[in-house]
């Protein structure tokens, strides 16, 4: 079974302020995950612009390999409960 911050991988790289300000309310949420920099990552960052139409938006958060671009708290903890719910907070 898999580690319960695996199911919510964060793509981001260094210096974005809207990476941050997700990871820093994430944290606040008690929100497990796993954090990869597209620009270390060659596959990360593929996988960042095989679903932002070829873009490397950041951030970019896959629950359970669904993703979501630029996404906002509330849509990553509604994709948590609905793909992910052991890696809830509190799980």
């Amino acid at each position: 079974m898999p580690n319960s911050s695996d199911a919510v991988v964060v793509y981001t790289r260094p210096g974005c302020p809207f990476s941050m300000k997700l990871r820093w309310k994430m944290r606040l949420a008690r929100l497990r995950y796993t954090e990869r920099d597209i620009w270390q990552d060659p596959d990360a960052a593929a996988y960042v612009r095989s679903v932002a139409d070829g873009n490397e938006t950041v951030p970019t958060v896959s629950v359970a390999g669904h993703a979501m671009v630029n996404p906002t708290l509330r849509e990553v903890l509604s994709a948590v409960r609905r793909y992910a719910p052991g890696a809830s907070p509190g799980h």
